[in-house]
């Protein structure tokens, strides 16, 4: 307390002495009978040399900082793509460094060399021509060959991928991620958001998968069973307000069914193999170096953002819209680690949406391996059963009234 005290005692005699100092420069400058705004051309002289000073030191600490940290101080890019976005990078800064020291010398050297004078007026330009197309010209041109060098990387980085591109789903939910590799047939198993259940949480279609959601939507907790049972309960009061939200759902839950018993008369269930043998994978994404990667992004609720800093690549989970990027790991995380010099290095992927109140979790640890590393990791995936991962559990029973059956 007496400490607090004593600091705002110091605030306040520094306030007062401001003041005195004030005070005495205004008397002083009356008794040199020079007004306030009077500037004198030693004070002129003075700033301007000023100027030059910060200039050298402005130029001189940015330097000292790029030299230090480097460009962005991320370190090499871990991709093949990444580094052709670094380059892209490097040509946006080596443009926006020459403008700013270019600028910026001209404005403090501008204000050194043209200080005011006595007996010298300065010239007042109106309107130059030639200087307004050249200061239009020259920044349209630079940004057109930035927007269009950008668009290339991005449809480079965004288009389909070659066939021996290894196939990744990235599937976003607030708040962690799941990967699903495409197993030995490279080629990921379709999926549908009406299937989304406890157990099927990926909405992977199959045969059981299919059966399983339309049982869950008659039978299950709050199906088309139970609202039933609810509108003709006789002996509960419903409010209007109440009968027509479960009017509305029950209307559509039955939609849905409609739409479950479609998507299960046209299936094929030959196509339930390509997701059988989909390797599903939590915590951590296991990637081979100098493998091509296919990834393509789901979300389950909000707008996510997948981003791998070190592989120089973003892109957005956007529910109901399926996107894709692509990379190439150039480095795994032991030789990363190395050239970091930092032993606790690890890839990671970010989620970069604010997407609710622990956005700030939503992260997966990111590791890669040399192709024998790897392919050990994938035969020991492999041999475990993962049907169990998405084979959905009993399904509620129909009920024994025949009569309750043919109702829905």
């Amino acid at each position: 307390m007496e400490s607090r005290l004593l600091i705002i005692v110091i605030i306040v005699i520094g306030a007062i002495a401001v003041a005195q100092l004030t005070r005495l420069y205004e008397l002083a400058a009356k008794m040199r009978k020079h007004g306030e705004h009077d500037i004198q051309d030693r004070d002129n002289y003075l700033n301007a040399r000023l100027m030059l000073v910060f200039n050298i030191f402005q130029f001189g600490g940015l330097i000292w900082l790029m030299l230090k940290y480097g460009w962005t101080g991320r370190g090499p890019a871990a991709s093949i793509e990444g580094q052709s976005t670094d380059w892209l990078l490097n040509l946006n800064f080596a443009i926006i460094l020459a403008v700013f020291f270019l600028t910026n010398f001209l404005l403090f050297f501008f204000a050194y060399r043209y200080v005011r004078k006595p007996g010298i007026k300065a010239t007042f330009i109106s309107h130059n021509n030639r200087l307004e197309l050249i200061w239009t010209s020259i920044p349209a041109v630079v940004l057109a060959v930035i927007i269009i060098l950008g668009l290339q990387t991005w449809n480079e980085i965004t288009s389909a991928s070659k066939n021996d591109a290894l196939k990744v789903e990235l599937y976003a939910q607030r708040f962690n991620w799941t990967a699903r590799y495409a197993g030995s047939d490279n080629v990921l198993g379709k999926t549908d958001f009406k299937l989304i259940l406890a157990n099927n949480e990926l909405g992977l279609i199959t045969s059981s998968t299919i059966d399983s959601s339309i049982q869950a939507m008659r039978f299950g907790a709050g199906g088309i069973m139970d609202l039933q049972k609810m509108l003709n309960n006789r002996d509960t009061v419903f409010t209007d307000s109440t009968l027509s939200v479960i009017r509305t759902n029950l209307g559509r839950k039955e939609r849905l069914l409609r739409l479950l018993n479609q998507m299960k008369a046209t299936h094929n269930a030959q196509t339930d193999k390509s997701a059988w043998n989909d390797i599903i994978q939590k915590d951590t994404l296991y990637l081979c170096k100098n493998k091509p990667y296919e990834f393509t992004f789901r979300s389950k609720d909000v707008i996510h953002s997948a981003y791998f800093p070190h592989f120089r690549q973003q892109m957005n989970a956007v529910p109901g819209y399926g996107t894709r990027l692509k990379f190439t790991p150039i480095y795994t995380t032991a030789e990363m680690r190395k050239l970091k010099n930092l032993p606790t290095f690890h890839y990671i992927l970010f989620c970069n949406k604010i997407c609710g109140g622990a956005h700030y979790g939503m992260r997966m640890m990111v590791v890669v391996l040399d192709e024998k590393e790897y392919n050990a990791w994938m035969r020991m995936k492999a041999k475990k059963d993962f049907k169990a991962s998405i084979t959905p559990a009993a399904a509620p029973e129909a009920p024994k009234d025949s009569t309750a059956t043919q109702m829905i």
